[in-house]
Parts: structure tokens; C-alpha cells; sequence
């Protein structure tokens, strides 16, 4: 089960980085823009994944995220998110390659709403959220590139498995 989330770990790095490149190449205005999704705009939204998977690693170190705002800006500059996303993919990377499977098959217990509210899950769970939601968000974000009239991604987790790994389809 852990080359499953090492394989993720890999294709989020990945399809984070086809993002970023193809909003790099739109207006800051463009990346801002109200386009009436949930976090309103394209940079609005890479600040939110971005955001949150800050909370979700400071609850796997078993910290404690305090107040928690989903749409948080952490970056109102496109260059500075963009290096923050990347480390943050670096960090993830590594926190999942340092696992073992006795640690998978571990707890994560955190502290979450308001009022606060503790839980307790699965890490397998929690990770598999982890990564859902970055390829949830990241969906949104490709539909606003279209909508904006900017070609559209290939960010299938098979294409990534078959044209980025250099490794044939079914040795996997």
C-alpha cells in the first residue's frame, strides 16, 4: 500500500506543476479573477490547496493547526506560491517516502471546527483525502483555465503513469 501513496505523492507533484505552468502563463488579473468558484478565483484556489495541506501535514506531525480559515491567502504573489507549492510537494514527497507500512496503518488524531471538535482517523484515510483533494481542486482550477479560453491540461493520473515514470503501464 505504500507504493500507492508513493506513486501519488509523485503524480500530485506532477500534475501541481502542469498548474502552475500553464497559470503562468495568464494576467495576475486573469489568475484573480471572480470566476464565482468556491474560492472565487484561480489563485484564490491554488492558495487554499495549498493551505490546506499545510494543516493536513501539521496534523500528521501532531501539532495542533489552531483556528483554521480555508481561504486563507498565503501567497498574493503568483511567483512566491508558485516556490511554496513546490516545497510543499518536496515535503509531502518526503514525509510519505520516510513512512513505513506500520506507520500507514497508524492513527492521525486532530482537532477540527468550530466549536473544536476532536477526531481521530485512519492515516491511509486522511492521506487519500490528502491527495482527492488536491486533484478535486486542481480540476477546478483546469476548468477555469478553460473558461478563460487557455488549452486544456492532460493531467490523467494514467497519462502521467505511462508518458512522465518511463516505466511501461503494466509494470504497475
Amino acid at each position: 500500500m505504500l507504493q500507492h501513496y508513493r506513486m501519488f505523492a509523485a503524480y500530485n507533484a506532477w500534475a501541481n506543476a502542469q498548474i502552475l505552468d500553464e497559470a503562468a502563463n495568464i494576467s495576475d488579473d486573469e489568475r484573480k479573477r471572480d470566476l464565482g468558484v468556491f474560492f472565487r478565483s484561480i489563485h484564490g484556489t491554488l492558495n487554499h490547496v495549498l493551505y490546506a495541506d499545510r494543516v493536513w501535514m501539521t496534523r500528521f506531525a501532531g501539532a495542533a493547526t489552531g483556528p483554521v480559515r480555508l481561504d486563507t491567502i498565503l501567497h498574493d504573489d503568483f511567483s512566491e506560491l508558485c516556490l511554496a507549492r513546490t516545497e510543499q510537494d518536496r515535503e509531502i514527497s518526503a514525509f510519505i517516502e520516510a513512512m513505513d507500512e506500520n506507520k500507514l496503518q497508524g492513527r492521525v488524531s486532530y482537532t477540527r471546527g468550530n466549536p473544536p471538535e476532536p477526531h481521530t482517523d485512519c492515516l491511509q484515510t486522511t492521506l487519500a483525502h490528502l491527495f482527492n483533494h488536491q486533484t478535486h481542486h486542481r480540476g477546478q482550477v483546469h476548468a477555469m483555465l478553460t473558461m478563460l479560453g487557455y488549452s486544456s491540461l492532460a493531467l490523467d493520473l494514467i497519462y502521467f503513469l505511462r508518458t512522465e515514470t518511463g516505466r511501461p503501464f503494466a509494470d504497475r
